[in-house]
């Protein structure tokens, strides 16, 4: 899975993505991660003004966002070699409620990712216009810019690409899992009051705990 980021900030990337899963994904070349910056495609490096009609903020120009989309898909060729599409998602907040299922689907459907980070006021809804590209939001809130966003993304679609999280069965939206979960010690002792595991989950009846699992 490849995954090509447009933003602006894209060093507020780099913490994320060199830790852990998803830094072992990249070393073993189960993903691939590249960044174009619109600021590269801009006069001066200036990629927002002042919105039509008036109000608070700035906006994304739509041309060096645009730019940037045409460099990610001047490797169509090569993309299309590779198989399967090229899927182009505009993050946003009115956008498209994201979840497990759509992860799936884009890892199933999708072999490169176009996203299109915002911030400030947002970017010229014309570049969504021009490439049909997918508004996805990640909740029901608003946020200070994209690169948020575009990790939850990559995290979730990751995932559901083999050999990223090493095992299948270690998705624990393909098994049955707890909110509650425990590991040793068996009791902890905090202000003179124990806190034990519960007794199912050290009974090794595999049934029961997982009709426990359930039921949490």
């Amino acid at each position: 899975m490849n995954f090509h980021i447009i933003t602006i900030f894209p060093k507020s990337f780099e913490s994320y993505l060199s830790e852990s899963i998803l830094a072992r994904a990249i070393k073993n070349k189960k993903i691939k991660i590249k960044f174009y910056n619109p600021r590269d495609f801009a006069k001066n490096r200036r990629v927002d003004y002042k919105p039509y009609g008036g109000g608070p903020g700035m906006v994304m120009k739509a041309e060096p966002v645009i730019k940037a989309v045409q460099k990610a898909l001047g490797r169509k060729k090569k993309l299309a070699r590779r198989g399967g599409g090229v899927k182009i998602i505009f993050l946003s907040p009115s956008g498209k409620r994201f979840d497990n299922a759509l992860a799936r689907k884009f890892s199933n459907n999708y072999k490169d990712i176009i996203i299109i980070c915002g911030n400030y006021e947002g970017v010229d809804a014309r570049v969504r216009k021009i490439f049909r590209a997918e508004e996805i939001s990640i909740g029901d809130y608003i946020l200070t810019g994209g690169a948020l966003p575009a990790m939850v993304l990559v995290d979730v679609v990751s995932r559901q690409v083999k050999g990223v999280l090493g095992k299948e069965e270690s998705l624990e939206e393909n098994r049955v899992s707890s909110s509650e979960v425990y590991t040793r010690p068996e009791i902890i002792k905090y202000k003179n009051k124990n806190y034990k595991v519960p007794k199912v989950l050290l009974s090794g009846h595999h049934k029961k705990i997982e009709e426990w699992k359930r039921n949490k």
